[in-house]
Parts: structure tokens; sequence; C-alpha cells
């Protein structure tokens, strides 16, 4: 009987994109596209703009 094997944990990327109010569905969308999977929406620094953090598989 062989041993069972321990698989290595995923490792990520992350990326943050800021959003704009008039293309923000757009933008996600590309960036899904690219692989990449939203993690969280969170207002910018300024308060002004929000900002998409996401992540991806190394």
């Amino acid at each position: 009987m062989s041993e069972p094997t321990q698989s290595e944990p995923t490792q990520w990327e992350y990326a943050t994109v800021p959003l704009l109010t008039h293309a923000t569905k757009q933008i996600l969308d590309q960036w899904g596209a690219d692989g990449w999977e939203l993690v969280a929406v969170l207002p910018g620094p300024t308060g002004e703009q929000h900002v998409a953090y996401l992540k991806r598989p190394k």
C-alpha cells in the first residue's frame, strides 16, 4: 500500500485594481477572463473610488 501524498498549499498572486464607476463590470469581466478571482471590493484611500482585490494561483 502506498502512503497518501500531501499536496502543497496553493500559492497565490494578488492584484489591486481601481474601479471606475462607469466601467466596473467591464473591468471585472476582463480580469476574470484572465483567471483572476474577486476577493473583495473596498473604498479606496480617498473614498471617491472603489478598489477591487483579486487573486489567482501562481
